[in-house]
């Protein structure tokens, strides 16, 4: 299924909805959202607390199934398939980027990204799973840290390896929850570079933010309230992180050079 301009979709959620169970309450935490991601978009999902987004997102992460209408992921119908199945699905398919970066401490760099692929049914052999770990690191710019321990890394290093682990398994889809919620400016900037530099070769990135800066380095935007979609647009002012992270490199240095005087 490809649409007019010959791209495949990659998400395709059809009137969904996500109800839970509180009590003796029904609460409708998405309601009827019709979402579709093309291959080679760069979204990012928006809103309050309680507006449905973090639901939306578990679903996009097969962590949870729609109670009603259809998600397809590739084509595939999330829905209907087996525990198993939807495991597999999560491991070959999506890539996962958190805010708490969630490597494992006692463990290098390059271990943490071998994870995904330990886990997967299809582990290639030592020394493929040692290379491909070795290309991803390299990918986000840590050739030279790759038996460092994340005590050793400061926070934008961790989440280069995050980055890094959840590109190894070559995913149709990378999703960022938050990704740089626990980051200052200049390293929040310079990980929107590398997810920009990674769409632009192609990948499909989806990512909930509550900061309107970070959205703006994104192509479009979804805006959620109350498990409703009220605004899905392209971003007009796309910011370009190499040339912001330009700027906040000559501040600083200037800022450098006036407490030196």
């Amino acid at each position: 299924m490809e649409t007019s301009n010959g791209k495949k979709p990659v998400v395709v959620l059809e009137d969904f909805w996500r109800t839970y169970r509180s009590g003796e309450v029904e609460v409708h935490a998405v309601r009827g959202v019709n979402l579709r991601v093309e291959e080679g978009e760069m979204v990012a999902i928006m809103g309050a607390s309680g507006s449905g987004k973090s639901t939306l997102m578990n679903t996009l992460g097969c962590l949870d199934r729609p109670s009603r209408g259809r998600y397809l992921l590739d084509g595939v119908d999330v829905g209907r398939l087996s525990k198993d199945a939807l495991s597999d699905v999560r491991n070959r398919r999506l890539g996962f980027v958190f805010q708490g970066f969630n490597l494992l401490s006692r463990t290098s760099a390059i271990e943490n990204v071998e994870l995904p692929m330990l886990y997967s049914p299809r582990c290639p052999p030592r020394a493929e799973l040692r290379r491909c770990a070795e290309e991803a690191l390299e990918q986000v710019g840590l050739k030279g840290r790759t038996q460092h321990h994340p005590s050793q890394l400061s926070g934008g290093q961790q989440q280069r390896v995050a980055i890094a682990r959840a590109l190894v398994n070559k995913p149709s889809l990378l999703l960022a929850d938050e990704p740089t919620g626990n980051l200052d400016t200049r390293t929040s900037i310079e990980i929107m570079a590398i997810f920009q530099a990674l769409n632009r070769k192609g990948m499909t990135i989806v990512m909930v933010t509550h900061e309107l800066d970070i959205a703006r380095y994104c192509l479009r935007q979804v805006v959620m309230r109350d498990g409703v979609v009220v605004a899905d647009q392209p971003v007009a002012d796309r910011l370009d992180a190499d040339e912001e992270l330009e700027k906040v490199l000559d501040e600083q240095a200037a800022i450098q050079l006036v407490a030196e005087r």
